[in-house]
């Protein structure tokens, strides 16, 4: 049986440049014309291709942005906060903050420039 070396995570979306660019500049990925890649060679390939519909319901499947790993209480949702406000300059939308509930450490929903959901945790 063969084995999955990587995967690659296909946004569908109307702007394909703009959106990669607001991802490399979110995750520090180099920009490849519709693509991200990850310098370091570890993360996943993000591309970005156009479709004629609009976006019109919550995604199914989301990025989660780790920011606060290893981070608890309010030190994690400092570091949540800072890189939210980092985000938001660049064409983000904060959507909610949740905080820990004793079972989730806190994380803060958000919006990409599209309206796709992601998270930073």
């Amino acid at each position: 049986m063969a084995s999955v070396k990587q995967i690659q995570v296909t946004f569908d979306c109307a702007e394909p440049e703009r959106l990669a660019r607001f991802w490399c500049e979110v995750l520090g990925y180099e920009h490849q014309g519709s693509a991200c890649i990850d310098p370091s060679g570890v993360g996943p390939r993000l591309y970005f291709q156009r479709v004629p519909e609009g976006k019109v319901v919550k995604n199914r499947l989301h990025l989660d942005v780790r920011v606060g790993t290893g981070l608890v209480g309010a030190e994690r949702v400092t570091a949540l906060e800072a890189e939210c406000t980092r985000l938001v300059a660049l064409g983000a939308v904060r959507v909610r903050l949740l905080l820990a509930d004793g079972q989730n450490e806190s994380c803060l929903v958000m919006q990409d420039i599209e309206g796709n959901e992601f998270c930073l945790d």
